[in-house]
């Protein structure tokens, strides 16, 4: 039994002359290929919607009427670019086209669930030999080191790499020493 909504009623009756036979027919045919529709309204134009969500809606303009098939339901047995524009009954397909044209929308397949992307094991995290030598002269700092999760070791290998010279390379691997030692990561001042 179709659930038919009196909102959309007082719309069709609020529409232009020549738009309530259009609706009207609209109506009818998808209530008849799709007895399970509810009749509702969304975003102020009667919608008609069945339990995979929006099948179509039926706009009435001042000149003109819209028949618009929801994203990814749109059937082949019409063209549903030519239901954009229906500004008198005779430019309706035929009555048995348009339950047809309904079945085939309210009967499509579902859209396929969107895959989550694979995950990605971290990049491995390459530290320079330099950077190695000085972890081994300080155990708690290179306990930590390991202890961190590629992401971090990354930040202050980066940020060691990027040293233009050698005296702020130094200067910063000794920093980092200390703040690898006490756990803290390459931009623990930030941190919240």
């Amino acid at each position: 039994m179709p659930k038919i909504d009196p909102r959309v009623d007082a719309y069709i009756a609020k529409s232009a002359d020549f738009a309530k036979p259009i609706l009207k027919r609209i109506r009818a045919a998808v209530h008849k290929g799709q007895p399970r529709v509810t009749e509702t309204i969304k975003w102020g134009v009667p919608a008609y919607v069945d339990d995979r969500g929006i099948l179509c809606m039926t706009p009435a303009f001042k000149q003109h009427c819209a028949w618009v098939f929801w994203s990814g339901r749109k059937p082949s047995t019409i063209d549903a670019t030519s239901l954009r524009r229906i500004a008198s009954a005779s430019d309706l397909p035929s009555q048995r086209d348009m339950v047809a044209a309904v079945k085939e929308a309210a009967s499509g397949a579902r859209p396929a669930a969107k895959k989550a992307a694979p995950r990605r094991s971290p990049r491995p995290v390459r530290v320079p030999a330099y950077f190695t030598a000085a972890l081994k002269k300080k155990p708690q700092a290179l306990a930590a080191f390991t202890a961190f999760p590629p992401s971090r070791k990354r930040e202050y290998i980066e940020w060691i790499d990027s040293a233009r010279t050698d005296e702020t390379r130094q200067r910063r691997i000794a920093t980092a020493m200390e703040w690898i030692a006490s756990g803290k990561s390459r931009n623990w001042k930030y941190e919240r």
